[in-house]
């Protein structure tokens, strides 16, 4: 993938503002003085029918006076001008546009006018509707954003306009600047996917930031951040976290994958670090640009203070990262320089008196200590002690020990309003990122293991995976059965033997055509019994009085089930029982109840699903969702992440259940979202599993209404990393 004729958005050699203004207030006149204020030292050219005096610009009538197609167009006119005013700058050979123009939408028209205007030269387009494009390595200030970034190694992809200013203002007083700066609008053309891509490849830019309220073209954008997280990090803070769903759905899946959990978990598959706030956003960007070499998670401390140094532990605790064991070589050469009441362990307390050297020779010493991964540096202010000296003390021994070839990430963290603005500047200088409190400096060695953590899941080897012997043939062939008979929802006999083609085994069921003939179908099966009513109306049966359990013999089968048609009968009276599914009971006992399932995300497509079952699903809320295709690896992280993991695991004395057998249903899950794109929903719920194996006791599948569906997965199946 390429970011094709993007170039030109971080280092154009020549711009032109369509509709480029003097009139004071207009966005017109504040784009050109941000262009001019910013330093762009390359011609800027002002289109606009009326003559134009402004100092440091070109000014055209027309688009077709200009002297030489200009590298980058900026345009700022009303709607309905923007397509010809498209057709125009790709007639002439400009080959991208930033449009901040509001109001081009896909029902007046004129959105679409404007793709067709740009598409036969190949112009791509960023917005339309926003706030305008800065690259401030190249001086260009493209914008009407409010102040000007300094130059860094920070991108920043927004989907909203109007924090850009609030960003910029707010990097700045943390010493951060950036490399580029794009508000994507409406993402007509240019999408996220595109833009990462761009700085992916630009070697101004270390890590990319990501403001995200929805993706398009989930495929392109899973690919690109993927490739992205190899090389730097990407940090993406998504907004919508308590989205009303507003849409009715039949299976538990559905109903519990909400969007926002969805990009959650795509977010993790592609790489990206996520964060949930802006000041994390901004914390994960300081820690990540200068952590790239986390080897593992063992962390040091180093104080004046004990109590802070508690803190920081305490913080932990809720995070990952263990607090690093030191050598005894390392303990020998903190007691030769440190006075006899230091804390002789990690946390390293100095004492309050602490001066500059003593920090000195303590860092140097904790950074050599084989078995230490980063080190939190942390001062409390005193009357002692000068926090600039301390800072200065600490930035030239983490340089020194980089010129060393150490590169362990060390963090900063100074307590106090004034002893940050002192020491700020000069550990920014050194590449140290600073924070003002305990519990932020422990989050922030939070994104390093967390980017750690990404990278490795991308290039993880995977172990041998045995090939699929799947009858994907004979799955197909009960999707049409159920389709020729103008169903979506298959019934539970259909959806067990389809489940059993991709080797997930189910409890033996059959299906009693009337409730008279269930007692004969109980012959072919040992009791006790449970029935279930079988209708293409009813989808959580139990809701309806349309499940009996531990039925001793079929007789009382056969009565349940005369029973259950009465009732459905009179508080369902369009319901239509098309039979009972009779099965032998399978005693739950000391197992556990788990729910897996298949549901279609309008933005990524298949996603499934684990975690508690039963009929409490949806109270507990107890599940972990993936995106096919699934590997093992995968599958098991996902169980990992659900609080009945740990009962599966095993305690006391309850047996470790059968997790291998698990991931193999969720592999099966995953195998029927690659090939059979016609299944919409699929719910197994409950999953019977204890120490002796995995079963389906129950299942659910939901089919589309047309058939052929083409696939709709967002990783290429070989993506199982």
């Amino acid at each position: 993938m390429s970011p094709y004729n993007l170039a030109a958005l971080l280092s154009p050699a020549s711009v032109a503002v369509i509709g480029g203004s003097d009139h004071p207030g207009s966005v017109g006149q504040v784009v050109v003085d941000n262009l001019l204020s910013g330093g762009f030292a390359g011609p800027i050219h002002l289109v606009n029918p009326r003559r134009l005096e402004v100092a440091g610009t070109r000014w055209a009538a027309r688009i077709a006076d200009l002297p030489e197609p200009p590298d980058l167009a900026v345009v700022i006119v009303p709607a309905a001008a923007v397509p010809p005013v498209i057709a125009e700058l790709g007639a002439a050979g400009v080959k991208v546009a930033v449009i901040l123009s509001a109001g081009l939408t896909d029902a007046n028209g004129l959105r679409q006018a404007m793709l067709d205007a740009a598409r036969p030269y190949g112009l791509r387009i960023v917005g339309p509707n926003g706030l305008g494009l800065l690259a401030p390595h190249a001086g260009l200030n493209a914008s009407f954003a409010r102040g000007a970034p300094i130059a860094g190694n920070l991108a920043l992809i927004s989907q909203s306009g109007a924090l850009i200013s609030g960003l910029i203002d707010w990097a700045s007083t943390r010493q951060l600047g950036f490399s580029g700066i794009v508000s994507v609008g409406d993402m007509a053309e240019v999408d996220l996917g595109d833009l990462i891509d761009l700085f992916a490849a630009d070697p101004h830019t270390d890590a990319i930031l990501l403001y995200i309220e929805g993706v398009t073209h989930a495929a392109k954008f899973m690919a690109s951040a993927r490739a992205a997280a190899s090389i730097k990090p990407v940090i993406a803070l998504k907004a919508g976290r308590n989205p009303a769903s507003g849409r009715a759905v039949r299976s538990h899946t559905g109903a519990l994958a909400g969007a926002y959990d969805v990009h959650v978990c795509a977010f993790e598959r592609a790489g990206i670090v996520q964060v949930e706030s802006l000041t994390e956003l901004f914390d994960a960007a300081a820690v990540l640009r200068v952590g790239q070499g986390l080897a593992g998670d063992r962390l040091a401390i180093i104080t004046n203070g004990g109590g802070a140094g508690i803190l920081a532990l305490d913080a932990m605790t809720t995070r990952e990262g263990v607090l690093a064991e030191l050598a005894p070589q390392t303990l020998e050469r903190l007691n030769a320089v440190l006075p006899a009441g230091w804390s002789h362990a990690n946390p390293v307390d100095l004492i309050g008196d602490a001066p500059v050297e003593r920090y000195r020779m303590a860092l140097d010493a904790v950074l050599s200590d084989p078995g230490v991964d980063a080190v939190l540096v942390m001062n409390c202010p005193t009357a002692l002690t000068q926090p600039r000296d301390i800072a200065q003390g600490v930035a030239d021994s983490v340089v020194a020990a980089r010129g060393r070839g150490v590169l362990k990430p060390v963090i900063a963290c100074w307590l106090g309003d004034a002893n940050q603005d002192v020491a700020g500047p000069i550990l920014s200088a050194a590449g140290l990122p600073m924070f003002g409190a305990p519990d932020s400096a422990i989050r922030g060695f939070g994104h390093l293991l967390a980017a750690r953590r990404a990278k490795a899941g991308l290039s993880g080897a995977q172990g041998r995976r045995e090939p699929r012997t799947d009858d994907r043939a004979a799955a197909v062939a009960l999707i049409q059965t159920a389709r020729s008979q103008g169903r979506t929802l298959l019934n539970e006999i259909e959806a067990k033997d389809l489940l059993g083609a991709y080797g997930v085994t189910t409890v033996p069921t059959r299906l009693a055509a009337t409730a008279q003939d269930v007692a004969g179908v109980c012959a072919e099966l040992a009791p006790p019994y449970a029935v279930k009513i079988v209708s293409p109306q009813i989808s959580h049966k139990s809701d309806v009085g349309g499940v009996a359990l531990d039925l001793p013999d079929a007789r009382a089968a056969g009565a349940a089930a005369e029973a259950m048609a009465a009732r459905v009968a009179a508080t369902l009276p369009d319901a239509t029982i098309t039979g009972f599914a009779v099965q032998t009971m399978i005693p739950l006992g000391r197992a556990h109840e788990l729910i897996v399932g298949l549901a279609l995300d309008a933005t990524f497509g298949p996603v499934v699903m684990v975690g508690a079952g039963g009929k409490a699903v949806e109270v507990l809320k107890d599940h972990a969702l993936g995106l096919p295709p699934l590997g093992g690896d995968q599958a098991r992280a996902m169980i990992a992440r659900t609080r009945i993991s740990r009962l599966l695991a095993g305690y006391r004395d309850e047996p470790r259940a059968d997790i291998d057998g698990v991931v193999a249903t969720l592999e099966a899950l995953s195998a029927i979202a690659t090939d059979l794109p016609d299944v919409v929903e699929l719910d197994i719920n409950p999953l019977r599993v204890d120490a002796r194996g995995v079963m389906a006791l129950d299942a659910r599948i939901v089919i589309s209404q047309e058939p052929g569906l083409a696939s709709r997965l967002v990783l290429q199946p070989g993506a199982t990393d």
